[in-house]
């Protein structure tokens, strides 16, 4: 129906195009102002006349097809009153599609995300959930959109910090220990060796001439650090399966450790590479940026040599149309830094295809969650406890329910990944627990207990719940021409713009919003609509939008990496 207002006024404006004026279009936020509007701002400049009188002039000129009631003019604004019939109709017949949301427009791409990606032998803590949610929702949304997209985790296993780690374990270290302990008896090495450095210096001389037999190829120092990473790699897998993610690869910066001589030949046959203390940095003083370091003064490789080498290799791999990076907004300069430097190398692409996408702190004002040594919070604390606090609603609740354990587990992590998806990610992120699982409001458990409702509806109705697909044979689209039904498919024809909007802004929390628009409309149409009456017509008609309401906060759920339930 929008394609048609779209179609209706490019014959009046010739000089825009139809994804201009698409594009222009509005829904107004009252429906008293219309089920369309256009606003003509824009028309000013080119037709040299004040906007209320373009709007004026185009809306009298307009020869009403059958689907438009009437026209409105309100100050820059034509309002399009539709014909009801046949605009539901028009949504209803457009929202039912299995592929509803989705589109081409990714056939034949490939995107790379570089998310998660923890420090290896450090815990897994809150600042990495955040990068692992947003990765792991814009994955999906671009999944959607028909992109083929390459999920790397960057683990953070190559570094100087290992050969102080390998110094820690050689003096104090206990190989039981580590086995029993994981990643908290390697934190604790790691914590122990700084103090001990504090008091003898030399200590760090040691790692870092262990660092450098590891990049020597050491077979000792190598089979040390493998060990410390099977290690810590168990305990994130776990942290991902709580989560229901997964990755293609775990490909961290020891994978691209032999590609940096490549990266330091590009740069030095490029001009670009000088000296510095000893050490060998790119200059990017005329880019009002500090200088991109590449070897340090022992010749051993730095974070940002490995960093280009990964974007190397992933073009040449995956020749993708787009490196998405997701990380805390501390490393911008970084990013800055490194994207520059592909730039300068005479790669026009990075200024287009390479992006960051920083995201804000967390904090937990007044959560009393188990703590680690060094008071770092580890992310599967939270989200066990968000578990154990469902759980123990439902057992107040709904004791006799099925799958408990299950549920808790979708219900109570859904509500850690949409508290943080629900505001724009460079936002901080402020978790409350008392808002966090709440089952009202602009929550996680809010939009699940509204699919879980739509569910039992239709298991009220005799209707199978085990399929999606909605029969439009049965349809009267005349009884559901109410405010409330008509505002409720409003809300859901625009999950395909939400979905290509949250993808060209690289933020998730558009989806967040929608979902809880369309619960919020859902629960309003419920209250005023029964749907369980005698006449077959208005039941049949009714359960249509019921199943169209579930699919659609099914998809939007899914496209944030949260789970539905189907009985709360």
């Amino acid at each position: 129906m929008k394609n048609k207002i779209v179609n209706l006024l490019s014959e009046k404006i010739d000089f825009l195009t139809n994804d201009d004026i698409s594009q222009l279009i509005e829904i107004p936020p009252k429906p008293e102002m219309g089920d369309f509007a256009f606003p003509c701002f824009r028309l000013a400049k080119e037709l040299h006349k004040a906007p209320p009188v373009i709007a004026k002039e185009i809306a009298d000129s307009i020869t009403l097809p059958d689907y438009v009631d009437h026209v409105d003019i309100q100050g820059a604004y034509i309002n399009f009153f539709l014909k009801k019939t046949g605009f539901v109709q028009s949504m209803v017949e457009a929202v039912s599609a299995e592929d509803f949301g989705a589109s081409t427009e990714g056939n034949g791409k490939t995107i790379c995300i570089d998310y998660s990606s923890p420090n290896v032998a450090k815990n897994f803590h809150v600042g990495h959930l955040r990068t692992t949610i947003i990765g792991n929702s814009l994955y999906k949304i671009y999944s959607k959109l028909g992109y083929k997209v390459e999920r790397i985790n960057h683990l953070g296993d190559w570094g100087t910090q290992f050969g102080k780690l390998i110094v820690a374990y050689k003096n104090w270290g206990d190989e039981q220990a580590i086995k029993e302990k994981g990643v908290e008896e390697l934190m604790r090495l790691y914590v122990a060796f700084h103090n001990a450095a504090k008091e003898n210096p030399e200590l760090d001389d040691e790692a870092r001439a262990w660092f450098n037999k590891m990049e020597q190829g050491n077979e000792e120092a190598l089979k040390i650090w493998k060990w410390f990473v099977d290690i810590s790699l168990t305990e994130y897998k776990r942290t991902y399966a709580l989560l229901g993610l997964d990755f293609d690869h775990f490909t961290g910066e020891s994978f691209y450790r032999n590609m940096t001589s490549d990266i330091v030949k590009k740069l030095t046959d490029a001009n670009l590479l000088t000296e510095s203390e000893g050490a060998k940095i790119v200059d990017l003083e005329e880019y009002n940026m500090a200088p991109c370091l590449i070897l340090k003064n022992d010749g051993s490789s730095i974070y940002a040599t490995r960093d280009l080498a990964a974007i190397f290799y992933r073009k040449n791999t995956y020749n993708f149309v787009k490196a998405l990076y997701v990380t805390g907004q501390e490393q911008k300069l970084h990013f800055a830094q490194v994207f520059k430097v592909v730039e300068l190398l005479g790669n026009e692409w990075a200024k287009d295809q390479l992006v960051h996408i920083p995201y804000g702190l967390v904090s937990l004002n007044g959560a009393k969650l188990a703590t680690r040594e060094g008071n770092v919070i580890y992310a599967e604390d939270i989200l066990l406890e968000a578990i154990s606090k469902i759980k123990k609603t439902i057992e107040e609740k709904n004791p006799n329910l099925e799958d408990k354990d299950e549920v808790a587990r979708i219900v109570g992590v859904g509500a850690v990944i949409f508290n943080d998806l629900y505001n724009q990610r460079i936002k901080d992120v402020s978790f409350s627990w008392e808002k966090l699982l709440n089952f009202d409001g602009e929550t996680g458990p809010y939009v699940q207990y509204t699919y879980a409702r739509c569910s039992s509806i239709l298991r009220k109705a005799g209707i199978p719940t085990d399929t999606y697909k909605v029969d439009l044979s049965n349809v009267d689209y005349s009884i559901i021409t109410d405010e409330a039904s008509v505002e409720l498919l409003k809300e859901i024809s625009r999950f395909p713009a939400v979905v290509k909007d949250a993808s060209e802004k690289y933020e998730p929390f558009i989806v967040a919003r929608f979902a809880v628009a369309v619960a919020q409309s859902f629960n309003k149409f419920y209250t005023v609509n029964r749907i369980n009456v005698e006449d077959e017509n208005i039941k049949n008609t009714r359960i249509a939008l019921v199943k169209i309401t579930r699919k659609v906060l099914k998809d939007a759920l899914d496209l944030l990496g949260i789970g539905v339930v189907e009985e709360m």
